[in-house]
């Protein structure tokens, strides 16, 4: 499961993100597999229904907090004969930087990650994007619903608004204010579970992707928690795309998307341990 006989890695664990289920990762889980890959795409914790359950009861999502979740996804890794290639969606990118500086994955990807504790930026987009949960603190321990229009403006951008509701009603699901909370606030939390170590040179090879019109994450959101990693001799690598939204794992063009991750990811985790310590500056 976690690698072939000449070693190489072969297993993929899939990290979805806020509004989403491991639903969102369908395409990807399917193109992976094609490929040869053995695919995990795990829910949160207790997230493991569809979408219309979820709607219908969310309580399961209003539960949620980073720590539990990285502990989840921590144990599922940790159980795998070989370290997998883990990639993480928005919070999933945020969580798979978390589960990396804890040593574990062959080579991580967050694609359009939420900003670990020190990135700073906090464009206007990304504010209007998390509106409907920090607008009242009394969010914080629920489930937020998440409207035709929110996901309009967060992921449909770049679609029809007849595509982007038809995308609403198969992949959305209320956010989980409490992560969403954690996220917008670690940088005045000395204890934060979104922080990490930028200068560990033993981790694993990181890439994080991002997207030119993205209003969730946007790309100088994504730039500059790449940059923190220049304290680190650790292979990191940054890659923008023209076009892409926070939807990128589900609009057009998708695959592209998801093979570029995944032929980065297999490369770097064929390196020997020691040629993936080098310095790989950021492109801005």
């Amino acid at each position: 499961m976690g690698a072939t006989p000449q070693g190489q890695v072969d297993t993929v664990v899939l990290i979805h993100g806020l509004w989403m289920t491991p639903r969102s990762w369908e395409g990807w889980a399917r193109r992976y597999t094609e490929r040869g890959m053995h695919v995990i795409a795990p829910a949160w914790p207790g997230m493991d229904r569809s979408v219309e359950e979820l709607r219908d009861d969310p309580g399961p999502i209003a539960e949620q907090s980073m720590a539990t979740i990285v502990a989840h996804y921590d144990r599922i890794i940790r159980a795998l004969p070989r370290p997998p290639i883990i990639m993480g969606h928005s919070f999933g990118g945020l969580f798979a930087q978390v589960l990396a500086d804890r040593g574990l994955g062959a080579a991580v990807v967050g694609v359009h990650p939420a900003a670990v504790k020190g990135v700073l930026k906090v464009p206007l987009s990304q504010l209007r994007s998390g509106f409907p949960i920090l607008r009242s603190p009394a969010n914080r321990g629920k489930a937020v619903p998440f409207t035709p229009d929110d996901f309009a403006y967060t992921f449909g951008n770049t679609m029809s608004r007849e595509d982007s509701d038809r995308a609403w009603r198969r992949y959305a699901v209320p956010g989980a204010g409490r992560i969403f909370f954690e996220g917008a606030f670690a940088n005045l939390d000395p204890r934060s579970p979104a922080r990490v170590d930028f200068g560990r040179t033993d981790r694993a090879p990181l890439l994080l992707m991002a997207g030119e019109v993205d209003h969730v994450v946007p790309a100088s959101v994504v730039r500059a928690n790449a940059g923190l990693y220049q304290k680190s001799r650790a292979l990191t690598a940054y890659e923008q795309f023209a076009g892409r939204s926070h939807f990128t794992v589900g609009q057009d063009g998708w695959e592209q998307i998801a093979d570029y991750a995944l032929d980065w990811a297999m490369r770097a985790a064929a390196l020997p341990r020691e040629a993936t310590i080098a310095s790989e500056t950021p492109r801005r």
